[in-house]
């Protein structure tokens, strides 16, 4: 199964533990450039956060999707919720697709 440790954070996208092996970054709920540089941040996996980025404009991060409900509602964050939470917690691969303009 996992080697997730009792203490290893979860991702609040995927639901999958964040463990030492996982490549990780902090995700700002609002974008550093839209006025969220001191505003929240959570711990997400590497791939959750390029497809965040893959799939929304700053603009749109900055003005619809600032919490995690709202991320985890949105119909391509979804479908790559359900995808990823089939791999174990140190996948990583590159996101497919152009990355959006900010």
């Amino acid at each position: 199964m996992s080697d997730a440790a009792p203490q290893d954070p979860v991702c609040p996208l995927c639901g999958r533990p964040i463990t030492s092996g996982a490549r990780r970054s902090l995700h700002h709920l609002v974008p550093r450039l839209k006025g969220g540089k001191h505003g929240p941040v959570v711990a997400l996996h590497q791939i959750c956060h390029n497809e965040i980025h893959a799939t929304l404009t700053e603009a749109e991060l900055a003005r619809d999707y600032n919490t995690i409900a709202a991320l985890r509602a949105h119909p391509r964050l979804a479908r790559f919720i359900r995808w990823v939470a089939k791999r174990p917690p140190e996948f990583h691969s590159r996101t497919p697709g152009r990355r959006r303009k900010r």
